[in-house]
């Protein structure tokens, strides 16, 4: 384990369910290609920020105490997204509308997604950054051949075969592409697999980046961190002195600092004050997350951060449901789009995501920095009880990650 990574997959689960005696007929969503210049991309950034702000609210809702949160918010989008390239009528309206797309066409948004990937594929210095998708077909199951091809073109699809009637075999066979995408740390993703399933698709996201300035593992020591007022778990806290993108919000009652990855990436931890939990969590969204980064300021700081390894899954059904989306779910969704001869619909939607910080960042632990040191005495900023977290590329403004850390002990 080197440096600080997040893995993450998710995978949206498409059931055949009944055979259709007719054919639909699939309307095509526009197809004029955006030419907005090289940053096609950024137009999705505030609809998926939104929309990871509704999801947070709504699995913050149903989490138990105590428990983490961490998700891909651009994984979710991208995976929803891609399904849409498939759907019709109302089902596709549903989709468009709770992702935030509907000032576009369907062709524009799939543009944005491939620019979106071919900046991925360029932010590749120091840091690895993967995200892609997978489509599992069932062995015999043909898809709408433009399906296909938009996956493979607008997506960085990868398309492969499976018998889903051996459902222990076709389930390993999806794990195994998703443990090959995160680097092994997402590993029995699918469980269950219905034997009638058509395809699976799979969305995966994995981010390994190096602090651009790493903690000296030499000063991690244990410490308490108070998981609320009745808990309290040992951590290993790391320690590190010197100068941070820092900023204070006393009328939002939060502090924030932004721990830089070499590349186009970045950490911005949310620290509540005492008791303020709750509140920042009601009122927080793109806006502030923006107006954080732009106030943030060079500071002298003694921080203190837990060393952690945490692993998150979700299953989305309930969450996608109250956000709009439920003709996906019912017999009456058109997936036309993906196939005329077989009525498709969404059986299940699981996520799953794992984030680990340590000290590094490189394999080599022998840097050596030397910082102008103020004289006067450091603001210390210790995080020592529940914090926020996200983790933001810079390039495409995009949330790759984000959630809450409430014990960094448990898995």
């Amino acid at each position: 384990m080197h440096g600080i990574f997040a893995s993450c997959a998710l995978a949206a689960l498409l059931l055949a369910a009944v055979w259709a005696d007719h054919h639909h007929n699939h309307h095509d969503h526009g197809t004029e290609h955006s030419h907005d210049g090289e940053m096609s991309c950024h137009k999705l950034s505030p609809p998926n920020a939104d929309f990871g702000f509704a999801l947070y609210k709504s699995l913050n809702a149903k989490a138990a105490a105590r428990k983490n949160i961490f998700y891909s918010p651009l994984g979710i989008s991208t995976a929803l997204s891609m399904l849409s390239t498939g759907a019709s009528g109302e089902t596709h309206s549903q989709l468009f509308s709770s992702l935030g797309y509907s000032a576009h066409n369907q062709a524009q948004i799939n543009e944005a997604y491939k620019h979106l990937f071919h900046m991925f594929g360029h932010s590749q210095e120091n840091q690895q950054l993967d995200v892609g998708n997978g489509v599992a077909l069932r062995s015999g199951f043909n898809p709408v051949e433009k399906f296909l091809n938009d996956v493979r073109h607008y997506y960085s699809g990868e398309i492969f075969n499976v018998d889903f009637t051996k459902s222990a075999e076709a389930a390993a066979e999806i794990n195994s592409f998703i443990a090959n995408k995160t680097q092994n740390k997402i590993k029995d993703m699918v469980k269950d697999l219905d034997p009638e399933m058509a395809m699976v698709l799979i969305n995966y996201v994995y981010f390994r980046g190096q602090w651009e300035k790493p903690f000296d593992g030499n000063l991690t020591n244990k410490a308490d961190f108070r998981v609320d007022d009745t808990t309290t778990v040992q951590v290993n806290m790391m320690r590190r002195t010197g100068h941070f993108d820092f900023y204070q919000d006393v009328v939002n009652h939060t502090t924030v600092i932004m721990l830089p990855y070499k590349g186009q990436t970045s950490m911005m931890i949310v620290l509540p004050d005492e008791g303020r939990m709750a509140e920042v969590e009601g009122y927080i969204n793109k806006d502030y997350l923006r107006h954080w980064q732009n106030s943030v300021l060079r500071s002298f700081m003694a921080l203190s951060l837990p060393k952690f390894s945490i692993s998150t899954e979700a299953s989305l059904d309930s969450t996608l449901k109250e956000l709009g989306i439920t003709n996906a779910f019912a017999d009456s969704a058109d997936f036309s789009g993906i196939s005329e001869e077989v009525k498709l619909k969404v059986s299940k939607v699981s996520h799953q995501a794992v984030l680990s910080v340590d000290e590094t960042g490189t394999e080599a632990a022998a840097a050596t920095t030397l910082e102008l040191i103020p004289y006067s005495m450091p603001r210390t900023m210790e995080l020592n009880r529940p914090f926020l977290v996200f983790i933001l590329e810079h390039s495409t403004r995009s949330i790759l990650f984000m959630g809450k850390i409430n014990n960094p002990t448990a898995m």
